[in-house]
């Protein structure tokens, strides 16, 4: 019969095990100490921080029609953010002005089927839509996910 060896040397798991103990001493410490000044505890809960909440530039929130001061939009209604879109998130009911140029009369975005891949404004030649950085998206109300994008319309 053999006896099989131990997976560590005397000396080694005598090393390891009072590392160990140090460790849980040390964590343990910190926790108490925490426990006995709750007023220097460095989490951050939520809510109460919302305010210095910083996104990263790549975030993707809910699309977006960026307008200027006057109302304004750059969107031609030329239908290429609603093809490219997989699910149909997008909606483009263009209309004809007086010049009989074809015009976006709305821009219907359904929150609820968008998958935030951002294919949309990938597509979109003229710069007319971004990806906000809203996040706080939850709602009770259907009406709250279909959401028309242009303020006025035509142009």
């Amino acid at each position: 019969m053999s006896q099989h060896a131990p997976a560590y040397p005397r000396r080694s798991l005598a090393r390891y095990l009072i590392d160990a103990t140090k460790s849980l001493v040390t964590g343990l410490g910190i926790t108490g100490r925490y426990l006995a000044h709750p007023k220097e505890v460095v989490t951050r809960e939520y809510p109460d921080n919302r305010t210095q909440l910083r996104f990263a530039e790549r975030f993707r929130g809910p699309v977006t029609m960026p307008h200027d001061e006057a109302g304004e939009h750059r969107c031609t209604a030329c239908g290429l953010c609603e093809k490219a879109c997989p699910n149909g998130t997008i909606s483009i009911l263009a209309t004809r002005n007086l010049a009989d140029k074809r015009v976006l009369g709305q821009l219907v975005y359904h929150l609820g089927q968008c998958s935030f891949c951002g294919l949309c404004v990938e597509a979109c030649p003229f710069d007319a839509l971004r990806m906000s950085h809203e996040f706080e998206l939850a709602s009770d109300q259907k009406a709250d996910f279909e959401r028309v994008l242009n303020h006025k319309e035509g142009r």
